[in-house]
């Protein structure tokens, strides 16, 4: 029996035709009626994958973007009564990034057991996430703080965010790299709209009000959307073995993309926790104008994700993560490393949010390749999306670590006024470092260049 499940040239798939290796044990029964067959909306275009992926957009905006923006409420929370002088603050906004990273291999594989459920996650994620936006009003310390705006927050956003991972690789094959690019995009869009809106909101009516408008602009501007986030095939086409094949994870190749993913992850997330105060300590920059080197990252990191997205259709994903190391060991070693002035580093932020921003989507090459080596090297078929869930897992380990591990490289200030530009700032190690992490991502180039997979 042809296998046609997987393949671009098929976009109206007969039901009949649709391979049964994947859907072998606690599977339900496909559906053979004649009015079945042909029936499927067509893949890489149409108005349904177009609302589809503007839906997700949308989404993903409002998750990841406030989960970005939390570095506002930490600024405010340690100047500001009750949590002023309080210990652990950064851990609200690290535990909220990290748990949405962690959280998505689990979160997909229910998608994957319970589908039927899973078009109704995306709803109930905002609901939640909502909810802890409103309940963290009531918070008075800082461990209240990180249960609510931490861990609820991240646990909802997540819900919300993977059905539109599950059903972008259903609408979207030949352009599904583009596809993924542009909504991961919107998370850094998000992460430069809402921090001057926060601002301003916090400056002006205070914590408890902020929170509960940004718990009503969260759930009301988005959920309406849920309703366009729906699968393309039929609930028995898609629904997986219960056992779900993890195999791939022992495999060399996912190894060494997987080891690529997690060191670009250790240095990704350094300039935009320090950008701010080094634009401040070495500029003498104002609140807004040391703000928005970040701005400035978040919205290059945008167009990177697009761009990167449309280039890994078509090139192969050593040749995406080469650009991508070779563009952020540039930007940073030579452009901040030697920078001297605040337009010097306007002009690092937009080129270190091109390429350093731009690395997840060349996940969409690596669930492609990893899925289709996995099942010749006798591991099983093994769910991209899955591959997916385990790359957000070494992403967030990156950004878990990289949080004290910045501490250590700039304690004592070393380097200051010994050697030029950014490395005589005091930042010195943490800028070299950054550069060397990103550099290094691209190690694969060279591993098959050298036979190694």
């Amino acid at each position: 029996m042809a296998s046609l499940s997987r393949d671009p040239e098929n976009e109206n798939i007969a039901l009949d035709q649709i391979d049964q290796r994947e859907y072998t044990s606690g599977s339900e029964p496909l559906d053979r009626s004649p009015s079945a067959e042909f029936s499927l909306p067509p893949v890489d275009g149409g108005r349904d994958a177009w609302l589809l992926l503007a839906a997700c957009w949308g989404v993903e905006a409002m998750t990841f973007g406030f989960g970005f923006s939390f570095g506002v409420f930490q600024e405010y929370y340690s100047n500001n009564a009750p949590f002023a002088g309080s210990s652990g603050i950064a851990a609200i906004g690290t535990t909220t990034t990290g748990v949405l990273y962690l959280g998505t291999p689990f979160v997909n594989a229910l998608c994957r057991l319970y589908p039927r459920q899973a078009r109704w996650y995306t709803l109930a994620g905002l609901f939640m996430s909502s909810l802890a936006l409103a309940l963290s009003s009531f918070c008075t310390t800082i461990p209240q703080l990180v249960v609510s705006q931490g861990i609820l927050f991240g646990i909802g956003g997540c819900f919300a965010y993977c059905p539109c991972t599950l059903y972008i690789d259903e609408w979207f094959v030949k352009r599904k790299g583009l596809a993924y690019g542009i909504v991961w995009g919107a998370a850094g869009l998000g992460g430069a709209i809402f921090p001057p809106m926060l601002n301003a909101l916090l400056r002006n009516v205070g914590f408890q009000t902020t929170t509960r408008i940004c718990a009503g602009i969260l759930f009301g501007s988005s959920a309406p959307l849920a309703f366009f986030i729906k699968p393309r095939l039929p609930y028995s086409a898609v629904t997986q073995n219960r056992r779900l094949n993890m195999r791939f994870v022992t495999s060399k190749l996912f190894i060494l993309y997987q080891t690529a993913n997690v060191v670009q992850a250790l240095g990704y997330f350094l300039p935009s926790i320090y950008l701010p105060s080094y634009a401040r300590t070495s500029f003498e920059a104002s609140t807004f104008l040391s703000a928005l080197t970040v701005m400035l990252v978040n919205l290059a990191a945008s167009v990177g994700l697009m761009v990167m997205g449309s280039l890994s259709d078509r090139l192969t994903v050593t040749t995406c993560t080469l650009i991508s190391a070779m563009g952020v060991a540039t930007s940073v070693l030579l452009i901040w490393g030697l920078s001297a002035s605040l337009p010097a580093l306007y002009v690092f932020c937009i080129c270190y949010g091109l390429f350093a921003g731009s690395w997840a989507s060349i996940w969409p090459g690596i669930m492609r390749e990893v899925s289709n080596r996995s099942e010749e090297a006798g591991l099983g078929l093994s769910d991209p999306v899955m591959v997916q869930g385990h790359l957000c897992i070494g992403r967030g380990v990156g950004n878990i670590i990289s949080g004290p591990l910045s501490d250590s490289l700039i304690r004592g200030m070393p380097w200051q006024g010994k050697t030029l530009g950014g490395f005589g700032s005091g930042y010195g190690p943490l800028i070299l470092f950054t550069g060397l992490t990103g550099l290094m991502s691209g190690m694969n180039f060279v591993w098959k260049k050298l036979g190694f997979f």
